[in-house]
């Protein structure tokens, strides 16, 4: 299992972020997450609320990858359809291009819906739409002709195509367990966000054996899951922090994450969340065995999220600091 790092760019809570400059955070996190030897480093998208403050990811990971010049830099996920995908397979095609192939690329359908109204877009339509635009995306990586969403006008093809061919490896996202057989007959990589739709990592386990059980004969499908991750010595804080991330959580009316809350009320607290493995919290010589059930669960990367609930930089720093210690995925762990 390969461990990477994810960070929403959120303002979760607002008063915590006030004087704070989070893109510049970001980027510095991403630079001492290469350094501490993770895999990768992930970004959200988000449109119009506090819950996620980076509406164009190939922006900032351009500028992450001027700073963290080796790892692999990823976003989960792109929201297909928000835009028009010919625009989007240039974007993407280009950011492939400055950060020398080292692209991740996850897509999904959009769920919050502040985000869908903003951008007029009916919830009962947005799966088509994910399903042409991404089969559009495709193409035009490939450099087939493909026609943009707007107007009428001829095929085109990509002038800049990935420095990855056919297409960077991609991860189309989830939050629907019956969702999970049909993406796997198309082939696809899957990515979760297990605190927000599960309630331990039994769960998830089964979730992805029902995933892997879908797949055609010979392709290795991979899964991705993200999850709040500390690895410093003040568990208290970071359990605050879980806390206050959470209630923040709710004010972005996730569908999905509503459901988990009215059916389990008890569940969707810090303590039941960690204590139920879904986030890993403490000294680092306390996370290996949380990070194993994981990967016996049958997830290929672990995306921690390291800056949430109004961490500060110095505490994120101390925590990435002792996933350095921990040494995950290094020959001698």
């Amino acid at each position: 299992m390969r461990l990477g790092a994810f960070s929403v760019v959120d303002a979760l809570p607002p008063a915590a972020a006030a004087g704070r400059d989070r893109y510049a955070e970001v980027i510095d996190l991403a630079a001492q997450v290469e350094a501490a030897g993770l895999d990768s480093f992930w970004i959200a998208e988000h449109h119009f609320h506090e819950g996620g403050l980076c509406p164009s990811p190939p922006i900032l990971l351009a500028a992450i990858g001027q700073r963290a010049r080796h790892i692999a830099l990823g976003v989960m996920v792109s929201v297909l359809p928000f835009h028009d995908p010919v625009e989007l397979a240039e974007q993407y095609a280009l950011l492939d291009q400055l950060i020398g192939g080292r692209l991740r690329l996850g897509v999904g359908s959009g769920y919050i819906p502040a985000e869908l109204a903003g951008f007029g877009l009916d919830a009962a339509t947005k799966r088509a739409r994910f399903d042409a635009h991404y089969a559009t995306l495709l193409e035009a990586f490939r450099g087939e002709p493909v026609r943009p969403a707007r107007g009428d006008g001829a095929p085109v093809v990509l002038n800049v195509r990935p420095v990855q061919r056919p297409h960077p490896p991609i991860w189309i996202a989830t939050q629907r367990r019956e969702a999970l057989a049909p993406l796997a007959r198309r082939g696809a990589s899957i990515a979760l966000i297990p605190y927000a739709t599960v309630s331990s990592v039994e769960e998830l386990a089964g979730e992805i054996r029902e995933y892997r059980a879908a797949l055609p004969v010979g392709t290795p499908g991979r899964v991705a899951a993200a999850v709040h991750l500390y690895g410093g010595p003040d568990r208290p804080r970071a359990m605050a922090a879980l806390q206050t991330y959470l209630d923040g959580r709710r004010r972005t009316g996730s569908p999905n994450y509503e459901a988990k809350v009215a059916r389990e009320p008890s569940a969707v607290t810090a303590e039941a969340i960690a204590g139920s493995g879904l986030a890993l919290l403490g000294p680092p010589d306390t996370l290996r065995p949380g990070l194993e059930r994981f990967a016996r669960a049958g997830v290929d990367d672990l995306l921690g999220i390291l800056d949430f609930g109004g961490l500060t930089p110095s505490e994120i720093s101390g925590s990435i600091e002792g996933l350095r210690a921990l040494r995950w995925g290094s020959p001698t762990s």
